[in-house]
């Protein structure tokens, strides 16, 4: 079995950086000049996806704008013999089949895949949340596929959290199988310290069967009121096996305001246009 479908949820409101996410979605915040949700696609592209389904809501068709063509944009560029850029344009708007549904209201990640099934239809596949920038030769999405042709099962990336962030995880508690890879034994969302499991934490790239979908469906509203997915790969554990993969690579929240900032300095500094100006300035600055 081969991984071709990636399921991407964007339709979450935002709230962390508000005001500007009351009128752009937070996934289109700019890394210097290219959104976090281009590296996201990027990521699936690069690990052998190629279908691609966006989860959105309202005040999201920024993101179909960004990856639909631009012909006024384009005949500019052209006519301006601006070809690099021409080119780029063109790029973007044909990296990789999209489709786009709607969550109606947001009611948890776990809701929002479950839109997704009737595109799915019955096949392995990807999701990649859209505020997490995973850098890694091997993308982090790659990893994970890997694992899933190996074993057949469902694969989740993980990797240990500060003690402070454990209660804003899927934490798990797992049984060591090789370098890197457990078998899940358990998962609960955002346990306090005390309540936690480990500092193992799910992030933001999994791979599933399935059979996902009708776990989802037997759970109930879970913590914050939602429909959780951690809830639905803990019940997919019960008839199926769960691996829990500790992946390779740098991660960026970009969800979260120090994380994007350093994200943003990072990616700077690997620029060699821009690198030398930025090392000055962060010398100035002590």
């Amino acid at each position: 079995m081969d991984v071709k479908k990636a399921v991407i949820p964007v339709a979450g409101l935002g709230t962390r950086f508000l005001p500007v996410t009351k009128s752009m979605p937070k996934e289109m915040l700019p890394i210097i000049d290219t959104p976090v949700i281009h590296y996201v696609v990027q990521e699936a592209i690069e690990s052998g996806i190629d279908d691609i389904i966006f989860v959105t809501g309202r005040n999201k068709r920024a993101i179909e704008d960004y990856f639909d063509g631009c012909p006024e944009l384009e005949m500019h560029l052209q006519a301006r013999g601006k070809y690099d850029m021409l080119e780029m344009v063109q790029e973007i708007s044909s990296m990789v089949d999209i489709h786009y549904i709607r969550q109606k209201e947001p009611n948890g990640l776990g809701d929002a895949i479950m839109t997704a099934r009737k595109h799915v239809s019955g096949d392995p596949f990807a999701v990649l949340l859209g505020d997490d920038i995973i850098v890694n030769e091997k993308p982090c999405t790659r990893q994970l596929i890997d694992v899933f042709r190996k074993y057949g099962r469902s694969t989740i990336a993980v990797e240990e959290v500060p003690q402070d962030k454990v209660s804003s995880y899927g934490i798990i508690s797992c049984s060591p199988v090789d370098d890197h890879l457990y078998a899940l034994d358990d998962i609960v969302e955002k346990p306090s310290v005390e309540e936690a499991p480990s500092n193992i934490g799910a992030i933001g790239r999994y791979v599933f069967t399935p059979e996902i979908f009708d776990c989802i469906e037997q759970t109930s509203k879970g913590v914050d009121g939602e429909l959780q997915l951690t809830d639905g790969i803990r019940l997919l554990n019960d008839s199926q096996k769960v691996y829990a993969h500790q992946f390779t690579g740098q991660r960026y929240d970009s969800g979260n305001k120090v994380e994007y900032v350093k994200a943003v300095l990072d990616f700077a500094l690997k620029d060699e246009v821009m690198r030398d100006e930025i090392l000055g300035h962060l010398e100035k600055l002590g």
